[in-house]
């Protein structure tokens, strides 16, 4: 009888929704437009006679990426598996486009953007999400046939990377490679992507060679103060932000950084601009929710059924992983700087959306899951 009262007990406590799945994206994404409406306020005021414009903007893209997650929970996950190549191939066709003159958006010496009506969507966003599901579905389509779903793979990967090398974006492209090879892991073991990462790195080093600007950066990881006005610039004055913040920060708009000396203080660099005004305690507040929330991944990943929903949940919870831990060490001077932005925080429309979908269909098959046991 008691054991029939807890079996019971549980699988009414599963059926339940996982408010962490949404609550700390939630919290996140509060602290990123706090952050971001502190560090853009002064070329706000400027701009607009206003210190909060962009921090408004901000909550307009998160209004935007809750419709989005709504739009996605109520997507049955069959619906995605099906749909999957469709996705990754309209995905493709607007990445092209940002390579095409009067479409594509020139801004830092790329072609990252779509421009259309005002508005810029970044489609190696949207290609990241359906990376993911089309990986999940070769996976589970090659349970039996790891070399097969192996070489699939390498034409995705290669399909999907040569656009990004010709805007250029070699942090996207490395998220890509790094996502499929995790994904693949995750199902088939070391054995294949162990023997052709290691050609892999060499074709990026050489990459990374061939261009004077991605040298610089390594040189800039290397020792920063060599040249400390140009290639070390924005390392240092991270560094710096890290150092004036302390263990307990500035206090919230009080940061120094901001005023013109720490580059992309709203996007790439938001990570030492939370630990100039917040400190130590609140960087590490911040990553501890990451962790927390990646955990509820993980546990919701061992609930799953086997095939598809855990190759899903494996990919979704690595597009959020990766990047995080690409930011805080590229910020932290723990490797070279990439351009990659911190999940959830950092300012940007079409990040945010993307990332909100993802907790969308989280949200979908915990429900999923939930109905099945």
């Amino acid at each position: 009888m008691r054991e029939a009262e807890t079996l019971a007990g549980a699988n009414e406590r599963t059926q339940k929704a996982d408010p962490v799945l949404w609550l700390i994206p939630l919290v996140l994404s509060g602290i990123g437009i706090l952050m971001v409406t502190s560090t853009t306020s002064p070329t706000s005021f400027e701009a607009s006679g206003t210190p909060f414009t962009t921090g408004i903007r901000q909550l307009e893209w998160l209004g935007l990426g809750i419709t989005a997650m709504l739009a996605a929970y109520c997507v049955p996950i069959k619906t995605w598996y099906k749909g999957s190549g469709v996705l990754w191939a309209l995905s493709m066709i607007l990445l092209v486009c940002t390579l095409l003159p009067g479409i594509g958006a020139f801004v830092g010496g790329a072609r990252r953007w779509i421009r259309v009506a005002g508005i810029s969507v970044q489609p190696s966003e949207i290609l990241t999400l359906a990376v993911v599901m089309a990986v999940a579905k070769l996976s589970a389509r090659n349970e039996m046939n790891p070399e097969k779903c192996f070489w699939q793979v390498m034409v995705i990967i290669v399909l999907s990377v040569l656009p990004l090398m010709q805007q250029p974006d070699l942090g996207s492209a490395i998220l890509i490679i790094t996502i499929c090879m995790g994904m693949y892991v995750e199902r088939f073991g070391w054995k294949l992507p162990l023997f052709f990462g290691a050609f892999g790195v060499a074709l990026i080093s050489i990459l990374i060679m061939l261009k004077p600007y991605r040298m610089r950066r390594v040189y800039a990881f290397l020792n920063p103060w060599l040249d400390p006005l140009d290639t070390g610039f924005q390392t240092i004055q991270g560094l710096i932000a890290f150092a004036n913040g302390g263990a307990w920060g500035t206090g919230l708009g009080h940061g120094f950084q901001k005023l013109q000396y720490l580059p992309a203080a709203s996007t790439d660099f938001i990570y030492a601009a939370l630990g100039e005004e917040m400190g130590l305690i609140g960087t590490l507040g911040v990553l501890a929710l990451c962790v927390l929330w990646l955990a509820r991944c993980r546990a919701l990943y061992n609930r799953a059924p086997e095939g598809y929903e855990t190759s899903f949940i494996w990919g979704l919870a690595l597009t959020i992983a990766i990047p995080l831990f690409i930011n805080v060490a590229g910020v932290t001077n723990a490797m070279p700087l990439t351009g990659m932005p911190f999940p959830f925080v950092s300012y940007g429309g079409s990040s945010m959306v993307m990332m909100w979908m993802r907790v969308g269909i989280l949200l979908r098959i915990h429900k999923e899951c939930a109905q099945s046991a």
